[in-house]
């Protein structure tokens, strides 16, 4: 109902509305001024002044979309995104020639009429019967505000937007009602400068500051009689008057509105002729929006934190609310990249992969103890041309990447942190032969697994047992984790594995055959870092996390939201924890990954490759830092066999071959600088393995070539199985083994469909 005054009456103004909602509006449709027939009313059938009073008294001005800057963990701008392009400015921050042109051609009498121009109405009236159309419309630059803010609201709903612009008499009769009150809560100034940062000039601009930037490079507050007349005529009808797509047209539309200028006396008549000399003067600025802008290749890294936002319930209890929120713009997002260590990441993998090579690699550096992301990139760059991606293959399905990549051995440390959860000694030996069938019956967390007659091997013919703990870790010995895992059962490693937050990249159940000590299971390299992070920080499983802080600007004031924290919860003991370190530091050291050791700084890490060699993997940590490095064809159909990588040929690509040097290089360039604490290590005795001799051959380090020059043991799936592939000068043949169908869970062999197909 409308308030009344004291003595009881209506206010003139709220008199004077009604008298317009009725009178006029009735008026404007009899012109047929901008509406169709009376036949599709809408809202205002009735025609009387109960419906325009039935009306909500305020209008309810949704924050102007903006953009959003986010910011690297020191401040650096990593890349703006946004729904509108728009930066929201005070009135005397915009040029007064462009005030003038946009009230000269749009609403000349702006400052001399209410919400209603009485004689505008009886001008248009008089013109689009002469004409026999509807030559001219009535409405004022406060009614055109009012409608933009009906559009601003509708967001990108196509149909609320047609609803917000559809020519009906229920629109019109809301237009005006709002339109009043504006008038009468703002003022001409603030109408003029909340209009001027709502319009739409074309080419994604939104607002004139946007718009300068757009077609002048350069602010608003600095534009030229020229520049503003152009600005002012393109609102009309953007895309007519498009000065970068049609020229002539602009240009005519401009000298329209000077000649407008210099009619109401803005501008002088000589002026006008000048401007009118003058050719538009463009200087384009092309649209620099989304994650493809982002610096140090953080493209990927850009669209994680966007996933992270739309799909955390902090933002928003719905997904519509969170992507309300995030369109609507107006964040600075401060996230936990690291520069350097970005900037290493992306040139480590420049200098080892090509874009154009067959296979892509990924890789992702996080922070022990904290899940802060600290760096991640690919070698395919994103976007959307020739060997390049929207698929971040570094992070799972749900995060806009894949199905994920079997890590083959780099699973192994978990089998072996499980085993020793459960109160198994460091050096239990196992009797390790070269080749074996699975033992049955397996204990899993449902029953059991028992398929008989199933066989598996070591990589070379001279890994042959017993093997204690260590040095089967070093060697990455197959028998011996698939012996450990069928002596505690599947349940422990997959209930290690969820502790450690590793889990399948396609949100599928972990497998529960005994396979998955060879690292079955498809698994993303952010996944398996964080995880890895777990044994760097003693046992300390923290959920990952991009972002440290956000700021919402809205209206001229900035408020602080509400960020997701990392939840972090002891998934192993400290001894556990010390114990694998002590384990994955011989591997750097004197295993199967000394290609990727980091010299004087200590450092521990498990290298491996998957079955018929489509990926291979070096999963590494300092203290401080943990990293994982992937290198394989996302669509899982190549082979690394006989392939150019980084302008190398390899005859097999080996864990601790390719991925290894790129984790070495990234990890040195990201920790240069940075403090190099100790691990905590443990002793662990030597476990009675016998007599057997221990030739140089049996202790071969595999840090060889693919010409056969020293054996490379590197360890995958199946494990060692696959891995290495030369010894001492000998190539060894691909052992083969007999495996029924659905024996591996998991293992779907889709991979990633690159640029496209998930998989």
């Amino acid at each position: 109902m409308p308030k009344k005054r004291s003595g009881g009456g209506l206010s003139p103004t709220q008199q004077a509305a009604k008298f317009l909602g009725v009178s006029v509006l009735a008026g404007a449709v009899l012109a047929g001024i901008a509406l169709p027939a009376v036949g599709a009313l809408g809202l205002a059938a009735k025609g009387s002044v109960e419906s325009f009073d039935e009306l909500p008294a305020n209008l309810k001005t949704p924050p102007l979309s903006q953009r959003t800057t986010i910011l690297d963990a020191e401040g650096g701008t990593i890349a703006t995104v946004y729904s509108r392009d728009r930066t929201v400015v005070d009135l005397k921050d915009i040029s007064p020639y462009l005030q003038k042109a946009i009230v000269a051609i749009e609403d000349a009498r702006f400052y001399e009429h209410g919400a209603v121009d009485l004689k505008g109405v009886l001008r248009a009236l008089n013109k689009n019967a002469q004409s026999g159309g509807v030559a001219e419309g009535a409405s004022t630059l406060t009614q055109q505000y009012v409608k933009n803010v009906f559009v601003e609201e509708a967001g990108d709903d196509p149909t609320k937007v047609a609803q917000a612009t559809q020519q009906t008499l229920g629109r019109k009769i809301r237009e005006l009602k709002y339109a009043i009150q504006v008038e009468e809560e703002l003022g001409k100034k603030k109408i003029l400068e909340n209009y001027l940062n709502i319009t739409f000039f074309g080419q994604q601009a939104y607002g004139v500051e946007a718009a300068a930037q757009r077609y002048f490079s350069k602010s608003a507050k600095n534009l030229k009689v020229q520049e503003a007349a152009l600005l002012a005529g393109i609102v009309q009808s953007p895309s007519r008057y498009d000065p970068v797509n049609d020229e002539a047209e602009a240009t005519k539309r401009r000298n329209t509105v000077l000649d407008r200028m210099a009619d109401v006396g803005d501008i002088s008549q000589a002026e006008a002729a000048e401007a009118k000399k003058k050719p538009l003067g463009l200087k384009v600025s092309k649209p620099k929006n989304g994650c493809i802008t982002a610096v140090k290749g953080s493209g990927f890294f850009c669209d994680y934190v966007r996933a992270a936002f739309l799909s955390d319930p902090v933002f928003g209890k719905s997904k519509e609310a969170r992507a309300k929120i995030w369109n609507q713009g107006g964040l600075t997002i401060k996230t936990t990249l690291d520069p350097q260590a970005q900037e290493s990441v992306q040139q480590s993998v420049k200098d080892h992969v090509n874009k154009s090579d067959d296979v892509a690699t990924a890789a992702t550096i996080v922070e022990p103890g904290t899940g802060k992301i600290l760096a991640m990139g690919q070698s395919r760059p994103y976007g959307f041309g020739k060997n390049e991606t929207q698929i971040n293959l570094s992070v799972d399905a749900a995060m806009g990447g894949g199905a994920g990549y079997q890590p083959g051995s780099t699973f192994k440390p978990i089998v072996a942190a499980a085993a020793l959860e459960g109160g198994m000694a460091a050096n239990k030996v196992y009797g390790s032969p070269y080749k074996m069938d699975y033992p049955t019956p397996v204990a899993t967390c449902d029953g059991t697994w028992d398929e008989k007659g199933v066989s598996l091997t070591n990589e070379n013919e001279s890994e042959v047992g017993p093997y204690d703990m260590k040095e089967a870790t070093a060697k990455s010995v197959n028998t011996y984790f698939v012996e450990m895992i069928s002596e505690i059962g599947t349940c422990p490693v997959t209930e290690m594995a969820a502790k450690m937050g590793v889990e399948r990249a396609d949100g599928g159940k972990m497998g529960q055959g005994p396979s998955i000590a060879l690292g079955t299971q498809e698994m993303s390299p952010l996944t398996m870092a964080n995880g890895y992070a777990t044994f760097a920080s003693r046992g300390m499983y923290c959920t990952p996390i991009a972002i440290e802080s956000i700021s919402q600007r809205v209206g001229g004031k900035s408020k602080s939201l509400e960020v997701p924290k990392s939840t972090c919860s002891r998934a192993m003991s400290e001894q556990t924890a010390d114990t694998v370190n002590t384990l994955l530091r011989g591997v750097v050291e004197d295993g199967t990954g000394q290609q990727a050791g980091l010299g004087g700084r200590p450092s521990a890490g498990k290298t491996g490759t998957t079955d018929e060699r489509f990926a291979a993997w070096f999963v590494g940590y300092t203290p401080n830092m943990a990293g994982a490095v992937w290198v394989g064809d996302p669509a899982h159909k190549r082979k690394m066999q006989n392939i150019t990588i980084g302008g190398i040929w390899h005859a097999k690509v080996f864990g601790g071959q390719v991925p290894g040097p790129i984790w070495r290089d990234m990890m040195t360039g990201a920790l240069d600088g940075r403090e190099a604490p100790e691990f905590n290590l443990v002793d662990i005795p030597r476990g009675d393995t016998g007599d057997r001799d221990r030739d140089d051959e049996d202790n071969d380090n595999g840090n060889g070539d693919e010409n056969g020059n020293n054996g490379n043991n590197n360890g995958g799936l199946i494990g060692g199985l696959v891995d290495g592939g030369t010894n001492g000068g000998t190539t060894e043949p691909d052992p083969t083994f007999s495996i029924p169908e659905d024996f591996f869970q998991g293992q779907t062999n889709t991979g990633n469909g690159n640029g496209g197909g998930r998989g």
